[in-house]
């Protein structure tokens, strides 16, 4: 991890977290989702210190961070981008897409670029079908791309 993120602000936030969500029903959902926030990924640590306060297993808190797409146990970047390599995407040239996203942000498909800016993701189907091929800039939509328009898209971010 590039900046330290375990720092003592961030677990006295994560406290607050579970005392207001502990003994509720459910109750791991959302302070994983709060903890995800906070600390911008799940690490080991974080999930200990759950683990802890809530007795519950580390085992289930670890698989739960990771059966779920939504957590990572790693920072992600500032921009998230993800690019859909379901059927109708990816007949549609999604492939060139991506690694051109790759060459243009220096990030690799799974992780993230070494200024911390971008994570890359080639994520499943999004539902977007219509619009292929498809990709996301966290909440953005970008849709019936050609590999002409990836520059001008990367480079507003």
């Amino acid at each position: 991890m590039a900046k330290n993120i375990l720092t003592e602000e961030n677990f006295l936030k994560l406290e607050k977290t579970i005392d207001a969500n502990r003994g509720k029903k459910g109750a791991l959902m959302p302070i994983l989702h709060d903890a995800q926030k906070i600390f911008g990924c799940i690490p080991l640590e974080v999930q200990k210190k759950v683990s802890e306060e809530l007795r519950v297993p580390l085992s289930e808190i670890y698989g739960v961070v990771t059966f779920y797409s939504q957590f990572t146990l790693e920072p992600r970047g500032e921009y998230v981008i993800g690019v859909c390599m379901g059927t109708a995407c990816y007949v549609k040239n999604a492939q060139p897409i991506l690694d051109k996203i790759n060459e243009l942000t220096g990030s690799p498909v799974g992780g993230t670029s070494a200024d911390g800016k971008f994570s890359l993701e080639a994520t499943r189907c999004i539902g977007a079908c219509g619009l292929a091929p498809v990709l996301t800039v966290n909440e953005d939509v970008y849709g019936r791309l050609v590999l002409e328009d990836v520059p001008g898209i990367v480079a507003k971010y």
